[in-house]
């Protein structure tokens, strides 16, 4: 493999994808011109199948356009688009208790609370992403308020409704991961050191509690004091999510100048998921495993959804980075290949989202209330800055 003419084909490659067309699709069918915000739940072809709108994508987008006007080209559309998704935020999806919804019409009257953070997250990086953009400092300010609320929801006993009753305590994967990029985004604009200290005391959690090298898995689900929990739950691998924290882990390392033990606890557990999750008969990165190779609950255990091929594709770039083992481009090009051979919509744009274990395409629809405007365009985006800075 030329090294430099692999990694100099897919920065064009990246560039040309989010300038013309994921950039375009959702500026074209998903922007909301009217009543401010995005919608994602879109057709095959871009048309709208409803107007419901999810409130993490305001905040998903809301980010993603002002990352792709610091990072790709200064265009005063995607900067608009920004905002546009952090004034319905801020009119419509914070409700009087400072929890934000997760559904809203397309006006904004709201249809549905959930007991996640997640929304809150998403809403808090694309302000700091827009304060970056902007220079203004209000929005990391706002940004800073919306994480220390978000610390005061998961801190306070009662304020959020637990997942189970009290018979089953249990710590989470997937809250304690996104803290980390949320932290790290906002420390980007602001200087506070709860940031970072949310960032150490996440990564500690996955130390402590979900990675159980008797699985080789980082679980989803674990007791309280990191309990492995023998049931259908407490088995269960995501090799998704668990690559994704594996680059959140590695970017902190690169911040801290390549911190050696992050980077080996980061790829321990890339390595360890890609195992998990590389389907050695069909390709791609499957959507879940059990620790012990019994059968799993979810009924789309054995899909390929679209945005764990994306992690993967950041995470092989960012180990590469790393360690200049030429592995893990192998590992890049692997994913790449399968993942852009099956997943783009080569007549009406973007990609498909959920592919079956075989490669077909399960439903066309480019968007819905979980798929948006995020997981793909932030790939691109994150992988053109890593391709330019290896050459």
């Amino acid at each position: 493999m030329n090294v430099t003419e692999y990694i100099n084909q897919w920065a064009i490659s990246y560039k040309d994808d989010i300038m013309n067309n994921i950039m375009p699709f959702w500026m074209k069918h998903g922007l909301d011109r009217k009543h401010g915000g995005v919608y994602t739940c879109v057709n095959r072809d871009g048309s709208i199948i409803d107007t419901t709108k999810s409130v993490w994508f305001q905040g998903r987008f809301g980010f993603i356009a002002a990352f792709a006007y610091n990072n790709i080209e200064k265009n005063p559309e995607w900067l608009s688009a920004s905002k546009s998704c952090i004034d319905f935020i801020e009119a419509h999806c914070f409700d009087t208790d400072g929890h934000m919804f997760f559904e809203v019409t397309e006006e904004g009257t709201p249809l549905r609370k959930r007991r996640y953070v997640f929304s809150e997250g998403f809403a808090a990086i694309a302000m700091a992403e827009y304060a970056l953009a902007t220079g203004d400092k209000k929005y990391a300010e706002r940004a800073l308020e919306i994480f220390k609320s978000i610390q005061h929801f998961l801190e306070t006993p009662g304020l959020l409704e637990p997942k189970y009753l009290p018979s089953l305590e249990a710590r989470g994967h997937s809250i304690t991961m996104i803290l980390i990029n949320t932290a790290s985004r906002i420390r980007m604009v602001v200087d506070d050191p709860v940031l970072t200290e949310q960032i150490d005391r996440s990564i500690a959690a996955l130390r402590q509690y979900f990675i159980h090298p008797e699985f080789k898995a980082l679980l989803e689900m674990v007791g309280p004091n990191g309990e492995f929990i023998d049931t259908c739950n407490g088995r269960l691998i995501n090799p998704g999510h668990c690559i994704e924290t594996a680059w959140f882990i590695m970017e902190e390392a690169k911040y801290r100048n390549w911190d050696k033990d992050l980077l080996q606890l980061a790829l321990q557990i890339l390595d360890w998921s890609w195992e998990w999750g590389w389907d050695k008969e069909f390709g791609g990165i499957i959507n879940f495993r059990d620790c012990r190779n019994l059968p799993v609950q979810d009924y789309s255990q054995d899909m390929k959804f679209w945005w764990p091929q994306t992690e993967a594709i950041i995470a092989t770039l960012y180990a590469y980075q790393a360690t200049g083992d030429e592995k893990y481009l192998q590992m890049h090009k692997q994913i790449s290949d399968w993942t852009y051979a099956l997943f783009p919509d080569t007549e009406y744009g973007e990609w498909y989202g959920y592919l079956h274990r075989d490669g077909t395409v399960a439903q066309p629809a480019k968007g819905n209330l979980f798929k948006g405007p995020f997981h793909i365009p932030r790939m691109m985006i994150r992988s053109y800055m890593l391709c330019k800075e290896l050459l």
